[in-house]
């Protein structure tokens, strides 16, 4: 039986907005066992906190660890193999910025999963999505306009990102295989993309009918569809649909998201990546049109949270960084700080993305019996977010499943 005490530690609490007095938590096999004053016992590794401030676990619901180019038509000659050690760097990265849980919005499959989990890896735990969804010419179709082939059966790393499925049958079918592959949970493509070169930004992709089997199959098998999605009708459409979370989502407008918060819906923004690649999509071979259309959602990002946090939709919290900028994953945080809270933040990226996993016992909260995944941090987060800058600098112990990832106390 493996046992840790954390001692003297100050809960921080992102959704009371509170911090605890000094306090001891036990944690024995994965969990926390029990928080109290004067814990003690034998044969315990102890680490004194001395009043630091503990945190949950961070949880990222919008990340794509396979896609290690900013321009992702490089990524065709990319093979699995290249693609996975470079995956492994990149999870080792998040987890020591106190990521402990992260969403796979495309790309991931169940070995890169299944690695993490035996320790072959080092990163945080993974909830994949597989293959995307995407209508032909839509949001997932990089062919270039030269290509007539029907499908790719290519095994590279774009191969590996998206899908193409057309018409009730075909998409019925592809959920399936998804599904039968080990995917958490469906990603879809419902409107165009700023790094997809062909498909207007503002369009409408899959018709109400091919997302409603869609989303049909994935509660079949209790699971659920996230969906890519920009404009306001095509984040409408999916969630008459009954899709659950919408990523990006940057032009949503004040009665789209009304239906969201009606229907229980969130929403993922991930705003760094705009940031990220404002600064480098240029260099990366991006056209002038992608620019067009990065530039357009950019614009629209704090206001869509603006509007989704008046109209009651709960905020999850994404990164969707490519290639090699996941350094600025914790950037995230200072991007939204500007129209949110601290608390806020953290509460999107601890409670509200544990929920959006179905895990709201088990992540995103420091409790008694909770998955003991912990942050030890120099200074308080409630006040200021630049503590969990610096690849994790300000983080003496990370704690992932009661397993000691760092310990520089």
């Amino acid at each position: 039986m493996s046992e840790i005490l954390l001692a003297n530690a100050r809960i921080v609490d992102p959704e009371a907005e509170t911090i605890s007095d000094p306090v001891d938590l036990r944690i024995r096999d994965g969990r926390i066992a029990e928080i109290g004053s004067g814990l003690d016992g034998d044969s315990i590794e102890k680490i004194d906190a001395n009043g630091r401030f503990l945190l949950p676990g961070l949880i990222d619901c919008h990340v794509h660890p396979f896609l290690a180019d900013t321009n992702l038509a490089r990524l065709s000659e990319v093979p699995p193999t290249l693609m996975s050690a470079r995956a492994s760097r990149i999870l080792e990265g998040m987890l020591q910025r106190g990521f402990t849980t992260v969403r796979d919005a495309a790309g991931a499959d169940w070995g890169i999963k299944q690695a993490v989990e035996d320790g072959l890896i080092e990163g945080p735990r993974l909830f994949i999505a597989g293959r995307a969804l995407s209508q032909t010419g839509g949001h997932g179709d990089f062919r270039s306009r030269t290509d007539d082939r029907d499908v790719c059966h290519c095994a590279h790393a774009l191969a590996f990102t998206s899908r193409i499925a057309d018409g009730i049958d075909d998409v019925r079918r592809t959920v399936r295989e998804e599904l039968r592959k080990g995917a958490d949970q469906i990603k879809i493509m419902v409107s165009g993309g700023a790094s997809s070169p062909h498909d207007p930004l503002e369009r409408n992709q899959y018709s109400p009918s091919e997302i409603a089997v869609i989303v049909e199959e994935a509660q079949r098998r209790g699971t659920y569809v996230m969906a890519h999605a920009y404009g306001a009708d095509a984040i409408r459409v999916a969630l008459e649909c009954g899709v659950r979370t919408i990523e990006h989502g940057n032009m949503i407008d004040e009665a789209t998201a009304a239906l969201a918060a009606d229907r229980g819906a969130y929403l993922v923004p991930t705003l760094i990546t705009y940031e990220v690649l404002a600064e480098s999509a240029a260099d990366s071979g991006w056209s002038e049109a992608m620019l067009t259309k990065l530039a357009r959602v950019r614009d629209a990002g704090l206001e869509s949270i603006r509007i989704c946090r008046e109209a009651g939709v709960k905020l999850g919290l994404g990164t969707d960084l490519l290639g090699d900028s996941f350094d600025h994953q914790s950037r995230e945080f200072l991007v939204r700080s500007q129209v949110e809270s601290p608390a806020q933040i953290l509460h999107s990226a601890t409670r509200i993305n544990a929920e959006i996993l179905r895990q709201t016992d088990e992540l995103g909260l420091i409790a008694t019996g909770a998955i003991a995944d912990l942050l030890l941090l120099d200074d308080n987060p409630l006040e200021d977010l630049s503590v969990l800058q610096d690849q994790g600098a300000h983080m003496p112990v990370i704690v992932k499943q009661g397993a000691i990832v760092k310990n520089r106390l």
